[in-house]
This record gives C-alpha cells, sequence and structure tokens, in this order.
C-alpha cells in the first residue's frame, strides 16, 4: 500500500465517481481503479461496490474512508509543520466560516492579511455554524469563526466578540441631522431582513417584540447580497454589522446609523481553534491576526 493509493481513494469516496475522482486528481480513470484494487488487494476486502449511479462504499470501505481521510489531514499538517521552518514563505490555512455575515466580517481581514503575506494560501468554506464547529474537530478546518454557535465541546474559544447591528440606510434616506435611530422609527420604514431561518432574524424579532414593536417587513431573502441590493436601490432598510457593509460606506454608497444605545441588536462571533492539534505557523499568525482585529474593531462579550 503507498501513500497515492490513499489520496485516490480518499477523492473517490468525496465524489463517489471514478470518473469525478479521475478528473479531479489529473490522471486516468483506470488507473484510480487500479490504486482501488491495489487497496482491496492489500486489506484482502472488497471496499467499493460499482452501480449505475457510481460507486458505494462497502462496510470495509466505509471503515477504511473515515481512517484514510483522518490520516491523509494529520499528514497534511505534518506538511504544514515541516513548512513552518521556513516562516510564513509557504503554507496554507483552513478556515470555516458560517453564513454571509461572517463572511463579508472577515473578508477584509483575510484580504489585509494575505497583501502582508503574499505566499501564503487560502481556503475558505462557508457553512452552517454546526458543519464549520464539526470540520474544526475533524481536523477540516484550521480555523472556525461562528455566529451563533452550537454547544462546543471539544473546541478551544479563542475570543468572543459582540457584533452589533445598524440600520443601513441609502443616504438620500436618512432623515437630516439624524445620528442613531431609535427601534419605533426603524419599525415604520421599509424594512428588508434575513428569514426566520436566520438567528440573526431570530434576535431582531425577539428585539423588537421586547420593545412591544409589530414588524411588517417589505422584503424577506435569505441573501445577504439581496438586502444590500435593495437598499443600494433606495426600496429598503436592513439591519446589518457595518463591517460587513464598510466598502459600500466609504464609498457613500450606504449609511450605516446606530440603533438606540439599550435597544441595539448584537451578536456573539467566536473564534474557535481546535484544543488538540497543533496550528501550523501560517495558521496560528492567522488566528492572532482575526484575534486583535475583533478586539480591536468590536468589544468582547
Amino acid at each position: 500500500m503507498n501513500l497515492r493509493a490513499l489520496m485516490y481513494f480518499d477523492e473517490l469516496v468525496r465524489t463517489r465517481s471514478m470518473r469525478a475522482a479521475a478528473e479531479n486528481l489529473g490522471v486516468a480513470a483506470t488507473a484510480v481503479s487500479r490504486q482501488i484494487e491495489n487497496l482491496e488487494e492489500h486489506f484482502g476486502a472488497q471496499l467499493v461496490e460499482r452501480t449505475n449511479r457510481g460507486i458505494r462504499l462497502t462496510a470495509a470501505g466505509r471503515l477504511l474512508a473515515d481512517r484514510a481521510g483522518k490520516t491523509l489531514r494529520e499528514l497534511d499538517q505534518v506538511h504544514q509543520l515541516i513548512g513552518d521552518l521556513q516562516g510564513l514563505q509557504s503554507g496554507k490555512v483552513v478556515l470555516y466560516a458560517n453564513g454571509a455575515t461572517v463572511a463579508n466580517v472577515i473578508a477584509p481581514v483575510l484580504a489585509e492579511f494575505s497583501l502582508q503575506h503574499p505566499k501564503l494560501r487560502f481556503e475558505v468554506a462557508i457553512t452552517s455554524a454546526r458543519e464549520a464547529i464539526d470540520a474544526l474537530t475533524s481536523g477540516e478546518a484550521d480555523i472556525a469563526v461562528t455566529l451563533f454557535a452550537p454547544a462546543m465541546s471539544g473546541v478551544k474559544l479563542r475570543l468572543r466578540s459582540e457584533i452589533r447591528y445598524d440600520a443601513i440606510i441609502h443616504p438620500r434616506e436618512v432623515p437630516s441631522g439624524v445620528t442613531e435611530i431609535a427601534l419605533a422609527d426603524l419599525a415604520k420604514m421599509p424594512l428588508a431582513l434575513p428569514d426566520r431561518s436566520f438567528a440573526a432574524r431570530q434576535a431582531i424579532d425577539e428585539i423588537f417584540g421586547r420593545e412591544g414593536l409589530h414588524l411588517d417587513p417589505v422584503f424577506i431573502t435569505s441573501s445577504l447580497d439581496m438586502l444590500k441590493e435593495l437598499v443600494l436601490r433606495g426600496a429598503a432598510v436592513t439591519l446589518l454589522p457595518p463591517l460587513s457593509v464598510q466598502r459600500e460606506v466609504e464609498a457613500g454608497m450606504l449609511v450605516a446609523v446606530p440603533v438606540v444605545e439599550d435597544a441595539a441588536v448584537r451578536t456573539a462571533i467566536d473564534l474557535c481553534v481546535a484544543p488538540d492539534r497543533q496550528l501550523s505557523f501560517a495558521a496560528n499568525a492567522l488566528v492572532a491576526f482575526i484575534e486583535n482585529h475583533m478586539r480591536r474593531s468590536v468589544p468582547e462579550a
């Protein structure tokens, strides 16, 4: 058995197709098939069954898939640690973030860090909070940045900060002289809000309900881009972290108006790593960079 066979098997498990695995690996399908046969000969057991819809793992195949993926990730980490001997001259960091809001908050930080260290490479996955935490505990991710994360056993919380949601308004719609806005006034405006599957929307509903205010949004959407576009066109007002619209605010296309302090919507954002795994030099530097940015940008919760 060799490392290449495990790599081919891992890609086959991911794609569930000989042809797709071969395309991703840049080899012929027969090469993948040959390596799978070598593994089956080595273990003395059938690992995959070929069907009209692709391949299906046998019980032995599922057992190997679990171990092979973990082994390859551990070897990749060793490769990263060896690369650490060169400092920040090489390496890859895998970051999982949950939701478009976090993605928009973290993107400027990643961009700044990358410009300072152009030889590093980054893989960013946008998932649910649960998937981000699972990726961290399984070793698929180096770092997770989450909003409304579930209970986090087996995860080390590096920093928890608060994100404040401002009223995001088109410049011509901002009332003259207004420097902050009351929830009661906001409730009268044409609102565009995320749907109720979003924890941020649930937090918004809760704080408006606490004030005895009924929300009747004109637009409900699952897209952050749609929320911004509706405001950019002057059709609605929304609630978003100001960092997520920083570029539009700096360009004068949008205005972020704080909600009156005692009624502001706030959510916690968590920066997490795995407690039992040594981070590569590059990943550790990025964690410190994100942590420093969060401390500067938003107060600790």
